[in-house]
């Protein structure tokens, strides 16, 4: 029998090393909590899942944007909970049809959920909530050795047509790796 030695109990990078990647999805839910539960929403669930809910038509043009649920007067406790008023972020151009569709669209909610957690919506007319876009960094100026180099690299090249293809794939290869 061989024996295998294994890392300290308290090694949390050999514990790390033995779970393996993890996906995405499963790390993103537990930084999206908090940002959540400030808009009412006690789950990521509506949020993350909205594409699969709303389906293809809407899913591009509509947010959940809150989830208020009905305060209750002091001291009064129910044991039945009242639906909760979802307000919607939805582009102007669809917000006529969807609000056609939206006794469609809260029995989906409701189904996604397993109970009546929605008795409302409400749409509101704002331009969606889109993360900002991160500007490419422009590439590095192209040094003349580099640029000697590329062009001895291809010549080569019977083809005009392909060896200035490539030239430019080269050139462009190299102006990366100057980043």
């Amino acid at each position: 029998m061989s024996t295998t030695s294994k890392p300290p109990q308290g090694d949390p990078s050999a514990a790390a090393r033995r779970r393996g990647a993890r996906p995405l999805a499963d790390i993103i839910g537990a930084a999206l909590a908090p940002a959540c539960r400030k808009r009412g929403f006690t789950t990521v669930d509506l949020v993350a899942h909205w594409p699969d809910i709303i389906g293809g038509v809407y899913a591009g043009t509509t947010q959940p944007d809150k989830l208020a649920w009905p305060r209750l007067p002091k001291g009064v406790e129910s044991e039945t909970s009242e639906p909760a008023t979802l307000t919607l972020r939805c582009a102007p151009s669809v917000a006529l049809r969807l609000q056609h569709e939206l006794p469609v669209v809260m029995e989906r909610i409701n189904m996604f959920f397993g109970w009546k957690a929605v008795g409302r919506i409400k749409l509101v007319q704002t331009p969606l909530r889109r993360p900002a876009k991160h500007a490419r960094p422009r590439p590095g100026p192209l040094l003349p050795a580099d640029a000697a180099r590329v062009t001895a690299t291809c010549a080569p090249i019977a083809d005009d047509g392909l060896r200035a293809a490539v030239e430019r794939l080269g050139r462009a290869v190299a102006q990366r790796d100057r980043r």
